[in-house]
Formats: C-alpha cells, sequence, structure tokens
C-alpha cells in the first residue's frame, strides 16, 4: 500500500514539474509576442493562450512551435 501511495505522490510531482517546465518555455518563447499583441488580456483561465492563439499569423517561429507542442500533450 505504502508502495502505491509513494508512487501516486511520484507522478503527480513528476507532471506538476514538466507543466511548470513547459509553462517555463512557453513564457520564455512567447513573452514579446505576448507583450505586443496581448498585454491587455488578464491572466488565468486560458485567456492569455486564447489571445495568442487569435493572434497566430502574427507570433513569432518560437512561439508557434512551443504552443504547437502544448498542445499534442
Amino acid at each position: 500500500m505504502l508502495r502505491i501511495v509513494l508512487t501516486a505522490a511520484l507522478l503527480c510531482v513528476t507532471s506538476a514539474v514538466y507543466a511548470q517546465e513547459l509553462a517555463t518555455a512557453q513564457r520564455d518563447a512567447c513573452m514579446g509576442d505576448y507583450q505586443k499583441f496581448c498585454k491587455s488580456v488578464t491572466p488565468g483561465g486560458g485567456r492569455i493562450i486564447a489571445c495568442l492563439a487569435k493572434e497566430s499569423d502574427k507570433l513569432t517561429p518560437a512561439c508557434k512551435k512551443v504552443l504547437a507542442e502544448a498542445e499534442r500533450k
């Protein structure tokens, strides 16, 4: 039983770390696009991602790439 609990806890931590790394990569790649197109958008609820998606034809290649990778996961 203890092994199951520890395994579940490890999976949760691993998922959280991966999500944070992905968010960091998105932030790094898309900060300029965010400031240019979505600065007035209030964070939360996926509003920034929605704004960036609406401006997708104007985004830098790096930002497009990390957003596409995030969509696949």
